[in-house]
């Protein structure tokens, strides 16, 4: 998949600790979750489809991992 996330609004956890641990995501994208390291933010960036995202956060949220 091509990396068009230049100068995109990218987005920390609000659970974030603020010392730079942790992942920026995007959602502006149909169908698709970029996630990238908030300390390389020019490093490589994973992707996700967009439901996969959605379970792998909700299970986060309940608990389930």
């Amino acid at each position: 998949m091509q990396d068009n996330s230049a100068g995109a609004a990218w987005r920390s956890s609000s659970y974030s600790s603020g010392d730079g641990q942790c992942v920026e995501v995007r959602d502006d994208l149909s169908g698709v979750v970029p996630v990238r390291d908030s300390k390389d933010p020019a490093g490589p960036r994973l992707f996700f489809e967009a439901d996969a995202w959605a379970s792998f956060v909700g299970a986060l949220k309940t608990s389930r991992l």
